[in-house]
């Protein structure tokens, strides 16, 4: 099974639906399952006063599949991120479809998805916020702090059973998967400031990937490809995929070949040809090129 992985979509679903056309082309076989990382935008009118005003000239494309009068062709599968159309996602926590074909995971847990283990945390950390009970968005501030997740969802998918689990979907970056000797941060990361590393990203994200082991993890948020592994003693690695938002399929979009419910190969962008094979090394060496300007991004904000 042929299986992609979009970065923050922010409303570009058009682009999206573009992309995965072509990526069955260039490959010769049919996507199965979609993945995205958060910030899709689910907004069911295109004017909707609710959308966060910096997002604004982003796409509201969502509506077409809302109303009906478009089709999402592939199933889609998301976690939410921190520019969302919260209410309408407030209203299945445990996840639940917003149309045809177009699926939200929920805000933390885990499920077989295609005989794949999945698991999930939406949002993004706010310290302030991290311990309080999270209120019904129905104002700026409460739709503001729906995006941060919350100490029970980070307990709930910590706890899930023990299993393989294949894919592990953050918004966020984990903190503590990158380090100041890495050549990426001397070349100024591509977008993020280099005061935030090594520091970027939750302090929650790390535990979570320890208590489950995936054997991948998928995440967005900064806007900046990356690639690195964690290494574990008593489980095997742990490969890690920061994609970049749904600008560029070169680093926007990644694509995982599965096989018995474990990845074989995977690649960046439209290219068919794996990036990483099984027994392979996946380091930052296997970062997708950014092709966008180097400009400090809104989202780490």
């Amino acid at each position: 099974m042929l299986v992609a992985v979009i970065g923050d979509i922010h409303g570009r679903f058009f682009r999206v639906e573009s992309w995965l056309e072509a990526l069955e082309e260039a490959r010769r076989e049919p996507v199965g399952l979609v993945l995205a990382v958060g910030d899709v935008e689910t907004f069911a009118q295109a004017d909707d006063h609710r959308r966060k005003a910096t997002k604004r000239t982003m796409p509201a494309e969502f509506s077409d599949y809302a109303s009906g009068r478009r089709h999402f062709r592939w199933p889609l599968h998301f976690v939410g991120g921190n520019n969302e159309a919260f209410e309408a996602l407030e209203e299945h926590p445990e996840g639940g479809e917003l149309a045809p074909n177009v699926q939200y995971l929920g805000r933390a847990g885990a499920k077989t998805l295609e005989g794949m283990r999945v698991a999930w945390l939406s949002g993004i950390y706010a310290p302030t916020r991290y311990a309080l009970p999270r209120l019904p968005p129905r104002s700026q501030e409460t739709r503001r702090q729906a995006g941060y997740f919350r100490k029970e969802d980070v307990d709930r998918v910590r706890a899930e059973p023990p299993g393989p689990t294949e894919l592990l979907l953050l918004h966020e970056w984990p903190r503590g998967i990158a380090g100041r000797e890495c050549s990426v941060a001397r070349a100024e990361i591509r977008g993020i400031r280099q005061a935030y590393w090594p520091n970027v990203g939750n302090p929650h994200g790390l535990p979570v990937i320890n208590a489950l082991r995936p054997s991948w993890v998928l995440c967005g948020h900064l806007h900046v490809p990356f690639a690195t592994t964690l290494w574990w003693t008593d489980a095997p690695p742990t490969r890690v995929v920061c994609l970049d938002q749904a600008t560029r399929p070169e680093a926007g979009l990644f694509w995982l070949d599965v096989r018995e419910a474990k990845v074989q190969s995977a690649g960046w962008g439209l290219d068919p040809e794996p990036t990483w094979r099984e027994g392979e090394p996946w380091d930052e060496r296997q970062t997708a090129p950014r092709m966008a300007p180097v400009v400090t991004t809104e989202a780490a904000s």
